[in-house]
């Protein structure tokens, strides 16, 4: 493998173990970032912790999730978020500034620096060559304390891009080919790594459209190459100076390789409600649609709003559904005004939202009772949109044009002549709305902010030797973070109320899951294939853990999610026979034999009488960090020792 970009990284940062596929690497962490529907659990995590002062390179903290202000919840969380990153060294994306993934790529990425962030498609600072990762957010907590991020090194696939993409083909469907082939799991374990002559026919906005929507084949990071292309970029971002070459070897060793020629591709779409149930436009188009919705960290660059733009100028949106329009940075809403191209949005019936998530996340825009919502964004999970019947349909900006002007789901190429756009050879740059860090002394006085809706962390105990419980659930495959702890205009703002958040644990399959588990006293969770797949939010771990759960026991687990069951102190298990499965129903009463975690662990089905095997992952350090209750217990006596 030695030659490809991942490995000319990642043997910069390792600090212990090796550079081999299935190895424990630990490596040193140059950049975080967080969100505020994250964050503001990030930031306690950190005060407990106890260091003063942010130990990486970077560390920003952006405003951007939980933006609809109904009560005084999220504006509390702000205040709490500017204060602590003013006390404690990190630089603060002020309300409206943007998507964190969006101004992180124009105003902070840099090739050859390793980066995790507290949402999952961190990873769209991939294609400015940074090797970027979701994480929990009690791992960005230790980042910024200084402790390294320990990962299996990855096997490393190699994407041979070849040819050029066709008028009204853009890089969303190139990641939608992706995950036409390999699914939502097709990733696990490995980085997708962009390479071949096609690459650069990619802008960066086109590179970071691939590895932010790269986040839903489940692998750890998507990366491009960092050529004369991001070098463009850099400079029109005035961070010239910050560009380094960063390519693989011509004899570079992939331990697989998927072609793509993108000028074989067409407009592609994934249907409910899955982003990996992908099938061509055509097959699909004529379906009546009733929203259609532009924008999110996937596609909201300058580029995707200015083809969007020209494909509505002089023409009205059907009456048979709503536009809804979401930049992704207050930077490219400056650039649409000043070339007059938000006029043409405008004219055209479009309703211009924040430059926020928004309704990615089910924060306004929720499509109407078993509507058909056309969006430009990267999940479509069932519920997610905030209305539970709807059905989400996952296209590129040009589909969702289209689209917007026919009333059906439509193949943009049926519009006729691609529009011309033009980019701007310098963007404006105007960083007023982000504060930077004041100086140590200065900050030392700085008081935190803290709310009535934040609440203390939970302190959770050792685990015992054995675990005892019902199985309060069982559950099938791919279950989500959303299905786990769902997101939305109600939840998001008790992010920091644990005992809050915890009583909507599973509602979205099982209302009475939280009174079941506060009944019993917690349990077990049982479920099938890529649990946890979807978001870094270690709400869906911190929570269960709230209730009582003990341990998860599943067929296969999906990476950031086992990440933060370890940090929270639930035990992360799989079958050793996956047809185990079958042999376990809810309300079984189950022992689990743990011991130290080091050895051979054992399930009691006491209700059935039977016994059987099961296997984890975990390393030794993992099994410490599990016994003793969780991550923070560890640090604290890590960094005490």
């Amino acid at each position: 493998m030695s030659g490809t970009i991942t490995e000319k990284i990642l043997r910069q940062h390792i600090v212990e173990g090796k550079a081999a596929a299935g190895e424990v690497a630990a490596l040193k962490i140059d950049h975080t970032l967080t969100q505020d529907a994250t964050g503001t659990m990030a930031y306690l995590q950190f005060e407990a912790i106890g260091i003063d002062r942010v130990k990486t390179e970077l560390s920003v903290s952006f405003v951007d999730h939980n933006t609809l202000q109904t009560d005084f919840k999220n504006s509390d969380d702000h205040l709490f978020l500017q204060s602590a990153a003013q006390k404690y060294g990190i630089h603060f994306s002020r309300p409206g500034n943007g998507i964190c993934h969006q101004v992180f790529l124009e105003r902070f990425a840099r090739p050859g620096k390793t980066l995790i962030g507290s949402d999952s498609h961190t990873p769209t600072a991939g294609g400015i060559g940074s090797f970027a990762m979701g994480a929990g957010g009690l791992d960005v907590a230790a980042a910024m304390a200084g402790e390294t991020f320990r990962i299996k090194f990855p096997k490393v696939v190699g994407v041979k891009l070849t040819g050029k993409l066709s008028d009204w083909v853009s890089a969303k469907d190139v990641i939608l080919e992706v995950l036409r082939r390999i699914n939502v799991n097709g990733g696990v374990g490995k980085v997708l790594e962009y390479f071949g002559p096609g690459v650069k026919n990619l802008t960066v906005p086109d590179r970071a459209t691939i590895t932010n929507m790269g986040t839903e084949t489940g692998c750890t990071t998507s990366l491009f190459p960092s050529d004369e292309i991001t070098r463009s970029f850099l400079e029109a971002q005035g961070r010239g100076e910050q560009w380094q070459e960063i390519v693989a070897d011509e004899n570079a060793e992939y331990d697989g390789v998927i072609e793509i020629n993108l000028s074989e591709l067409e407009p592609l779409v994934a249907l409910p409600h899955s982003p990996g149930n992908v099938k061509t436009v055509r097959e699909v188009a004529g379906l009546k649609v009733d929203q259609v919705a532009i924008g999110s960290c996937t596609n909201s660059s300058l580029k995707d709003l200015k083809v969007v733009a020209h494909a509505l100028k002089g023409k009205t949106v059907s009456q048979n559904l709503h536009l809804t329009i979401s930049a992704g940075s207050r930077q490219v809403v400056e650039h649409l005004i000043d070339s007059g191209e938000m006029k043409y949005l405008i004219q055209a019936g479009a309703r211009v939202l924040e430059n926020t998530c928004g309704p990615c996340i089910g924060m306004g825009a929720a499509p109407c009772s078993k509507g058909v919502s056309v969006r430009t964004f990267n999940r479509n999970f069932e519920g997610r949109s905030g209305t539970k019947d709807a059905e989400v349909y996952l296209v590129s900006p040009e589909v969702a044009a289209a689209t917007a002007l026919t009333g059906v789901l439509t193949d943009p190429r049926d519009l006729g002549e691609y529009p011309k756009i033009e980019m701007p050879e310098k963007f404006f740059v105007n960083d007023n709305m982000i504060i930077r860090p004041r100086p140590f002394e200065e900050a030392k006085s700085i008081k935190v902010h803290y709310g009535p809706n934040i609440k203390p962390l939970p302190a959770f105990p050792p685990l015992p030797d054995v675990l005892r419980g019902e199985a309060l659930i069982k559950l099938g495959d791919n279950i989500t973070t959303d299905h786990i702890m769902p997101a939305g205009a109600k939840i998001l703002p008790l992010r920091s109320n644990i005992p809050e958040m915890s009583k909507y644990v599973l509602e979205a399959v099982d209302n009475n899951f939280h009174q079941r588990a506060v009944e019993k006293s917690g349990g077990f969770i049982i479920a099938g294939d890529n649990y946890g797949q979807g978001s870094s939010r270690e709400h869906a771990a911190l929570a269960p853990k709230h209730l009582g759960i003990k341990a998860v026991i599943v067929k296969s687990f999906a990476r950031i999610h086992l990440a933060n069951l370890i940090n929270f102190g639930i035990v992360p298990l799989t079958f050793d026979n996956p047809d185990d499965y079958d042999k376990f129903e809810a309300g079984d009463f189950l022992e689990v034999e743990i011991g130290n975690l080091k050895s051979e662990v054992f399930l009691h089905n006491m209700t059935k009488g039977t016994k059987i095997k099961l296997l984890h992952t975990l390393s030794e350090l993992d099994a410490e960090i599990l016994k003793m209750g969780g991550k923070l217990s560890w640090i604290k006596k890590h960094i005490a020792e």
